[in-house]
């Protein structure tokens, strides 16, 4: 393992960071840190997970060539509902502007990589867990995965077809180093807007900018829901049912045309 403080946008020190080669999990290393009273912005990062997990405890497939990175952020509790598909619009954003991507978000908490044909296949991922603090605003510790120069190859069969990497599209190839910076800046820009009112409004407009799949058919753990409508005014995705619609807040989600 090794410490130390990188910069963050513009050359700030966004916090302290933990590197591993190799970890069980960063989000469960940095769920130890939150509970220790680390600050906001530290983070932890590594190369392969063993255990990584991912919404609901599913299995998270860390091969070589991902960034595996969990960091510390403080939102406002009113705004929570809005931190996984805020952060997986603004990862949308940064990242589809600096590789020249067609990057969208997928609620809650993907983001994917459209192709002309308008199917999409996985990115990046994340996760939010929350550790309550009794003294101050409760810290939000969120887990991000990007596939970089990920080998598919290295995936689970079932997988392969459904994830996508950034080397396959992006030229040249991007760095792990030049990606980390990239997340940390958008989690922490996503973090400190959802804090003042009129940026928080710019950032619910991200999210029903970059939402995959309006107009399409989606299903809700394994079941048929409806046509994806949008956002609501917390973060829950809308759908139409029939003459009805009717509001997600909690599920698996699965939207026609991702692979």
């Amino acid at each position: 393992m090794r410490e130390g403080r990188s910069p963050g946008p513009e050359g700030a020190a966004v916090g302290p960071r933990e590197f591993y080669p190799t970890i069980a999990s960063t989000q469960d290393r940095a769920l130890e840190l939150a509970r220790a009273g680390a600050a906001s912005g530290t983070r932890v990062v590594a190369d392969r997970q063993t255990r990584g997990r991912g919404r609901s405890d599913h299995a998270w497939a860390s091969p070589d060539g991902g960034l595996y990175l969990s960091i510390l952020l403080r939102a406002p509790p009113e705004s929570v509902t809005w931190l996984p598909i805020a952060l997986g619009a603004q990862l949308a954003e940064s990242l589809g502007r600096e590789y020249g991507l067609s990057l969208v978000a997928k609620w809650p908490n993907d983001v994917l990589l459209v192709s002309k044909s308008g199917g999409a296949r996985k990115l990046a991922g994340i996760l939010v867990d929350r550790v309550d603090d009794p003294s101050r605003t409760p810290i939000e510790v969120v887990g991000i995965g990007v596939n970089v120069t990920t080998d598919r190859s290295g995936l689970p069969e079932a997988l392969r077809a459904r994830v996508a990497a950034l080397a396959e599209t992006a030229g040249p190839p991007p760095t792990r180093d030049a990606v980390e910076r990239i997340v940390v800046a958008s989690a922490a820009a996503t973090a400190d807007g959802l804090r003042d009112p009129e940026r928080a409004r710019s950032i619910q407009a991200l999210c029903r900018a970059r939402l995959f799949g309006i107009g399409r058919a989606a299903s809700v753990d394994g079941r048929p829901a409806g046509t994806i409508l949008g956002l609501g005014p917390s973060g829950e995705l809308l759908l139409q049912q029939g003459a009805e619609r009717v509001a997600i807040r909690t599920g698996e989600v699965r939207v026609d045309g991702v692979a």
